[in-house]
């Protein structure tokens, strides 16, 4: 028992050197007081007060669901040179407006349909708070022509197209645009019916 006493207190007083002198291994840091408390970053200012009159328009949620673009489908056609632009009205009743974009393997490869994905993103979020149609989901199908076209240019067909939307909707009768009619798969047996053979 008195061994392990005399054992305890050599190993306290003892301490294993560094592995390098102070003198050398932190010659090039300054020493900090370990009294002293770490500095902090400052907290950030805020120069301008928002308020809700300066809050900027909500941005418009993104469709997800295959099913919404079909119903999408359905809708009203605003066809442009660099993009046709579907919007239809949902009846759930929620006016929070939806978008979603279409690129197909038609318009290029995996660069070139980003491109044009983050191109009418931009514009949706800029475009659809302003002149979109509430409670509704648009779409944005891209074609060919869009993908040189000058952002400039896309921007004022989108203005265009959901003008042309707002417009169709706030006036009565037919609308002045074609909805797209289903078509029905037809067999050969019944292209023959319809001949008279």
């Amino acid at each position: 028992m008195n061994d392990e006493a005399h054992l305890s207190a050599e190993q306290s007083g003892s301490e294993a050197p560094s592995r390098f002198p102070r003198t050398h291994g932190d010659a090039g840091w300054p020493q900090r007081d370990p009294r002293t408390p770490f500095a902090r970053p400052q907290e950030p200012e805020r120069l301008i007060e928002a308020t809700r009159e300066s809050a900027p328009d909500p941005v418009p949620a993104v469709m997800g669901r295959r099913a919404d673009f079909l119903a999408a489908n359905r809708g009203k056609r605003a066809p442009m040179p660099g993009f046709v632009l579907l919007v239809r009205e949902r009846a759930d009743g929620d006016p929070a407006m939806r978008y979603g974009i279409t690129v197909t393997k038609k318009i290029g490869g995996a660069v070139v349909r980003n491109r044009m994905k983050r191109r009418f993103r931009v514009l949706a979020r800029a475009l659809l708070p302003i002149h979109g149609v509430a409670g509704a989901d648009h779409v944005l199908i891209a074609r060919a022509d869009g993908v040189e076209r000058d952002f400039t240019k896309l921007r004022q067909e989108l203005e265009k197209a959901l003008q042309k939307v707002r417009r169709a909707d706030s006036q009565a009768g037919a609308p002045p645009f074609r909805h797209r009619r289903d078509r029905k798969a037809k067999s050969p047996a019944s292209d023959r019916r319809e001949a008279g053979q």
